[in-house]
């Protein structure tokens, strides 16, 4: 509370009031004034001293007397403004003297003592005693409940991109229902994965475009992730993976192999080619004799290097389950891609590997299979392929058919941008179901 008297109070006599000057010609005016009380220091009343007395201040020990002050129990007393006179301490006027009808402007009651000291974060004297900003509470706003409006992203193809274009970006239809669709496929295969994942492309039977759906998918995989792809070459009838990309080294899996500087990323590199998709491809051995020789520790050998430097790593298998590295191959696989043609004979080899790998330990990789079916020509097949769709979806865990391509078929390098649109986004659909699987812990099984 301020030390300052309560407007309209001079002091604490409460006979004495600041009233403001009344009209000459009021009656009255011109009487004279009663004599000062005799408790008065000056002889006159403070309203004619011109100026309000001086604030009350706290009593000093012992009985020392204010002059002006009344007693409790002298005539006259009143209590402190705001403070109600103790029991015993009321009396009622004295005969003859007229009572006091003191209207004492209220006291403003001062606020309730507060632990948070005031906040006056501009100085200024209007912000004093405000409280400073607190934390959220909960049940209380919160900026995560800011509704915000996003921009639609611009159309990438069709009437709406013409529609954007045109209007310079004014009127903006949004994506079509095709782009978010890519757009979740691609949100798929940019999965993070645990440690590095390794993928087997494997086939009983040979010209049903094993080697193209290694290179199909890891260039998808390659193109659109930020990391570091790899396809190896396990195949040990001459094959031609490497034939699939442009040839930047003569180096094979042996060269890697018997490197004895591997340190590094770089140091890998040497040894491997790129493709426009950015896709590295390890060349398998020239010599068929040499290719022979490649066995299962060759190939977890070259696991245990790779594994170092590449998140994804394809094997393109032989068509021999016999060979000696495919042991290596389906130990260590974390995922299988069957490949199929659009044929009842390549229908029968899939299967076929099915029940192989189920009697042989690999059931794990039979439920979790993704088959693919090549159409070898356009048009459609002379094949119920939606006959195959079922059986195969019966064992594995999808099955996707990729429609002729004839850049595909050419079995020169491959490349991407030249891809028909259908095909591409067939390719796109696989990798993406192969990367569901990402997220997967496969060590049980290892």
């Amino acid at each position: 509370m301020s030390d300052q008297p309560a407007p309209g109070v001079l002091g604490r006599d409460p006979n004495v009031f600041a009233q403001a000057p009344a009209d000459p010609s009021m009656p009255g005016w011109n009487q004279p004034q009663p004599s000062a009380p005799p408790h008065s220091p000056y002889g006159a009343p403070a309203a004619q001293q011109g100026y309000p007395a001086a604030p009350p201040f706290a009593a000093a020990p012992g009985n020392y007397h204010i002059p002006g002050d009344r007693r409790p129990g002298e005539p006259g007393y009143l209590p402190e403004p705001g403070y109600p006179a103790a029991p015993g301490e009321q009396h009622p006027p004295q005969s003859g003297q007229p009572p006091v009808q003191a209207q004492v402007a209220p006291v403003p009651q001062a606020p309730p003592p507060s632990s948070t000291p005031p906040w006056n974060p501009a100085g200024g004297a209007s912000q004093w005693g405000q409280v400073p900003p607190q934390a959220p509470q909960p049940g209380h706003p919160s900026l995560d409940d800011v509704p915000m409006r996003r921009a639609k992203r611009a159309p990438g193809s069709g009437w709406r991109k013409a529609v954007h274009h045109m209007s310079g970006g004014a009127i903006n239809p949004g994506m079509s229902a095709e782009e978010r669709r890519l757009q979740e496929l691609v949100a798929r295969i940019r999965q993070p994965v645990r440690g590095d994942y390794r993928i087997a492309v494997l086939s009983l039977k040979g010209g049903v475009g094993k080697t193209t759906t290694t290179m199909g998918l890891g260039s998808i995989f390659a193109s659109i992730r930020g990391d570091r792809v790899i396809a190896v070459d396990a195949n040990p009838d001459f094959g031609t993976l490497s034939q699939r990309v442009p040839l930047q080294t003569r180096s094979t899996v042996r060269d890697l192999l018997l490197d004895p500087s591997i340190e590094r990323y770089s140091d890998v590199r040497r040894h491997t080619s790129q493709a426009t998709s950015r896709l590295e491809v390890l060349a398998s051995e020239r010599d068929p004799a040499a290719s022979e020789a490649f066995n299962d520790e060759e190939y977890r050998a070259v696991a245990r290097i790779l594994q170092r430097f590449y998140n994804i790593i394809l094997t393109d298998c032989g068509t021999g389950l016999m060979h000696s590295a495919m042991a290596g191959v389906l130990d260590l696989a974390h995922s299988l891609v069957l490949v199929s043609s659009a044929a009842i004979d390549g229908a029968r080899s899939a299967a076929a590997t099915l029940d192989w790998l189920s009697l042989h330990g690999h059931d794990h990789l039979v439920r979790n299979a993704v088959v693919v079916i090549n159409l070898p020509r356009e048009g459609s097949p002379n094949v119920g392929v939606q006959q195959l769709r079922e059986y195969f979806l019966s064992r594995c865990r999808a099955v996707h058919i990729i429609p002729y391509d004839q850049h595909l078929s050419e079995g020169a390098e491959i490349d991407l941008h030249r891809l028909s649109k259908q095909a591409k986004r067939a390719y796109v659909e696989l990798a993406a179901t192969v990367a569901d699987q990402f997220g997967v812990d496969h060590r049980r099984y290892h």
